[in-house]
């Protein structure tokens, strides 16, 4: 009898039934199916039902156990979350964020418990990890050394992706800062460039699978897009991007490399409890304009401190992308300043070396000027500090409490209104400790926040009122540093719009409007782009204060309708619509000020582009377009009258590597 039942006993696990939990998006039409059984926490999600996220794992460990295996769901809730806010700096203003919540508690087999919440709209399905303090309220803190968490996508999925890069590479050791190239309609097998994976956002399109749960009839497969990514990291955890694919696993979630900022700072993340992880974000859809238009990034993250006055954007004037650093002089300066003010804008970004080459009183100097000249100066300053071998100066004014609030308030009393803080190079919790610090400490003296060399933005426009834009992306320098990024540059501002500025605003450098990449606009290599190109890409590069790189000489050379726009254009928008594109190929969006609508589009295929669009609601009548010869050479610039059916449909056609704007 004794023997019976301890085989009962030893069977008893066996028998323990799966639990499954279910939650779908407010429409009904996304829904995320959770399960724990084998004692794996698992997740998939389908649209409209087809299978979008295979079955994929869920779970962590740390210091204070493992919730990979063992895991048994406990209990359940779900709710309705809803909520509006207001933003200046994105691609909206007005916000609604309406969510099912669904709360899962689960317990390992040692007893240790941990909560998983998945919060799903119908755009958008995210999920983070909540750890409570275990038996007797201890342990109050917790290393998490590891996430299995996985994103498991089907057979035949393409990615749109850049590749993390090793640590303390590149030039001066500054990497990685998130400026590799990226590869489109790549083969979701293709190992990443350097073996380390892939940096945030992550773009697939995605053949979706029919689920069981589909009529026989509908079995075929569709297809649709997925972009993975993360919001909410602050100074409490580290930053995260996927690893290389894998055939069992798929892409699973990687922290930082320990060699990142110097080798100094865990590759971990460290948090007191009870706490929370970032939010992992899937936003999903059958067509690329969920993806474009997602605000996922901003919806579940809350302001971490007040604004101490109302920030606002503009566009600015930037000597060093062509003339280098032998323009950060107090003359050549003065000369950007009156660019600026001759074409209303509202800042000029002094750069590097302008404490040596100007000096600090010829700087408050030179502040001075330009504010009775109505700009306002921002100021370009090294992270450093001691992470990497950057050289340019000032440094050592960004990296402690102390240097840093001597340094605004400084800045403050002579009326720079914006920094420009380059070369991080990593994504470790000590790094991002950094950038919050610099946002919070430059918020008490009204100055806002503009990041270069560095990681992408988690939610930060909302969580930080002062922060404005990263470049994270390989950007405008690189247009001047050699030719092949400006052969490029159509193909990477085709490519933003859909992966890297859609989930947070983008800092890229430039609308160049020299010919060629040089101070006397006749020598080194051209530019590939034409000029409505260029203007069109300040309506489809989202940064609320934009850089229009004019130079003196363009506004001799320029014809005046160029001129003219270039005034107008601007930062902040009320509202985006994506109306056609595709990735590296081309784009056209849709975007109001708050006072009007403006269409653009750029195309970087070697072939003009002829394109339907409905454009009914929006109340335009012109448009900016090349001009072309009749073997389809751009000639020129012109402003036609738009031209629209009984339906409101408009034939618009954008030359080879040549854009549109219609106002």
């Amino acid at each position: 009898m004794r023997r019976i039942i301890l085989s009962i006993l030893a069977l008893l696990p066996l028998l323990v039934v799966a639990r499954e939990s279910v939650v779908s998006s407010p429409n009904g039409k996304l829904v995320v199916t959770i399960n724990d059984e084998g004692g794996r926490a698992t997740y998939s999600v389908a649209l409209n039902g087809q299978t979008v996220v295979l079955p994929s794992q869920l779970g962590f460990k740390g210091d204070i156990g493992d919730f990979t295996q063992g895991l048994r769901i406990t209990n359940e809730s779900v709710e309705t979350v809803s909520k509006g806010y207001d933003m200046w700096q994105t691609k909206q203003f007005h916000h609604f964020y309406v969510a099912k919540q669904l709360t899962l508690d689960f317990e390992n087999a040692q007893q240790q418990k941990t909560s998983m919440v998945f919060s799903v709209n119908n755009k958008n399905v995210a999920f983070r990890y909540v750890i409570p303090r275990q038996k007797e309220d201890n342990p109050k803190t917790a290393i998490i050394t590891e996430e299995v968490t996985s994103f498991r996508l089907p057979d035949g999925t393409t990615t749109f992706l850049t590749p993390q890069i090793d640590p303390m590479k590149g030039w001066e050791r500054t990497k990685p800062s998130y400026e590799e190239e990226y590869k489109a309609d790549a083969p979701m097998t293709e190992r990443s460039r350097y073996g380390q994976g892939y940096t945030f956002p992550c773009l697939f399109k995605v053949p979706f699978i029919a689920t069981e749960s589909q009529p026989s009839a509908k079995q075929e497969k569709t297809g649709g897009w997925v972009l993975i990514s993360e919001t909410g990291v602050s100074s409490q955890y580290c930053g995260s991007h996927l690893s290389d694919y894998s055939a069992e696993g798929g892409y699973r979630v990687a922290y930082p490399q320990a060699g990142e900022n110097n080798g100094f700072g865990s590759p971990y993340a460290s948090i007191a409890l009870p706490g929370v992880t970032p939010w992992r974000t899937i936003t999903i859809g059958e067509t690329l304009k969920p993806i474009v238009e997602t605000t996922i990034a901003y919806d579940l993250v809350e302001p971490l401190y007040e604004p101490s006055e109302k920030y606002q954007g503009g566009r600015y004037t930037w000597s060093w992308l062509i003339w280098q650093d032998n323009s950060i002089n107090y003359d050549d300066q003065v000369k950007f300043i009156d660019l600026a003010a001759a074409m209303g804008y509202e800042f000029c970004l002094v750069d590097n070396w302008w404490d040596q080459n100007i000096g600090r009183e010829r700087i408050a100097e030179l502040s001075k000027y330009a504010q009775s000249k109505g700009v306002s100066l921002m100021l370009w300053y090294n992270s450093n500090g001691h992470w990497n071998d950057a050289p340019q100066t000032p440094r050592n004014r960004m990296d402690t409490n102390i240097a840093r609030d001597q340094e605004m308030a400084w800045l403050k009393s002579i009326g720079v209104k914006g920094i420009k803080v380059d070369f991080f190079a990593g994504d470790k919790q000590e790094t991002m400790k950094l950038y919050e610090d610099i946002l919070y400490d430059a918020n008490l003296y009204g100055i806002k926040c503009i990041f270069h060399g560095c990681t992408i933005p988690r939610g930060w426009e909302r969580m930080y009122p002062n922060y404005v834009a990263s470049e994270a992306v390989l950007a405008s320098e690189n247009v001047f540093f050699g030719e092949h990024a400006a052969i490029q540059e159509p193909f990477e501002l085709t490519l933003h719009p859909f992966c890297r500025n859609a989930v947070g605003t983008m800092d890229w450098g430039g609308v160049i409007m020299n010919k060629y990449l040089s101070k006397d606009n006749k020598s080194r290599h051209t530019r590939k782009t034409t000029d409505v190109f260029e203007i069109a890409s300040a309506f489809t590069n989202q940064s609320a204060v934009q850089c229009i790189a004019i130079q003196p000489n363009n506004l001799d050379e320029l014809p005046q309708v160029e001129l003219d726009f270039l005034k107008r254009i601007p930062t902040t928008w009320t509202e985006t619509r994506f109306l056609d594109g595709y990735p590296g190929k081309y784009v056209i969006l849709a975007r109001n000020d708050g006072k009007q609508w403006y269409v653009a589009g750029l195309n970087a295929l070697k072939e003009p582009l002829t394109l339907t669009l409905n454009l009914a609601s929006f109340n335009l009548t012109n448009q900016l377009v090349d001009q072309a010869d009749k073997k389809g050479r751009v000639t020129g610039v012109q402003t036609l009258p738009l031209k629209l059916d009984k339906r409101g449909n408009a034939k618009i056609t954008l030359q080879p590597n040549g854009g549109i704007v219609i106002f």
